[in-house]
């Protein structure tokens, strides 16, 4: 089983209240081979709010106690952010996930990028809770960009790329 971001399965759960539909997690769903979670709903957040962005590290800080997830009206939002991190790895756990596709540069579930906690739009290497947390259990999280070559190597069935 693979464990997607909500905002991947065309669920309009963003910040912003917008998805991110990707046509391929959409083909993962359409045949029961993709589950989909949305760590920030399961921390208490509601759509749409504001964003937020780590501020002093990444994901693994924040875990760490080292740095603290800030929304843009100053209002610290860390442990809703360490809720739904700890909320998706019991689901994780509950359906033996093997893969799990998170929304690249949220802090969230940004697998390699995330904003660099300015609110200026400026992206840094970097992880978001939820995927750090994962990984620090041993889970593979990949992002969104990386799902099909992923698929590729599991040899799994791909979605017809849509005509130009």
């Amino acid at each position: 089983m693979i464990i997607v971001s909500s905002c991947l399965a065309g669920m309009k759960v963003r910040y912003n209240g917008t998805d991110c539909l990707n046509p391929g997690i959409q083909h993962l769903l359409d045949n029961q081979q993709a589950v989909a979670i949305c760590p920030e709903l399961m921390g208490g957040f509601s759509t749409p709010r504001e964003p937020a962005e780590i501020i002093g590290g990444n994901g693994r800080d924040v875990l760490e106690g080292q740095a603290r997830v800030i929304d843009r009206t100053d209002n610290d939002v860390t442990a809703m952010y360490i809720k739904g991190a700890y909320a998706a790895l019991e689901q994780v756990r509950s359906l033996s996930a093997t893969l799990v596709v998170l929304k690249e540069n949220s802090p969230s579930c940004g697998s390699s990028m995330i904003y660099n906690g300015e609110f200026a739009g400026v992206k840094v290497p970097g992880e978001g809770v939820t995927s750090a947390l994962l990984r620090m259990h041993g889970i593979e999280v990949i992002s969104e960009e990386q799902l099909a070559a992923r698929l590729q190597e599991l040899g799994a069935d791909e979605p017809a790329k849509p005509a130009e």
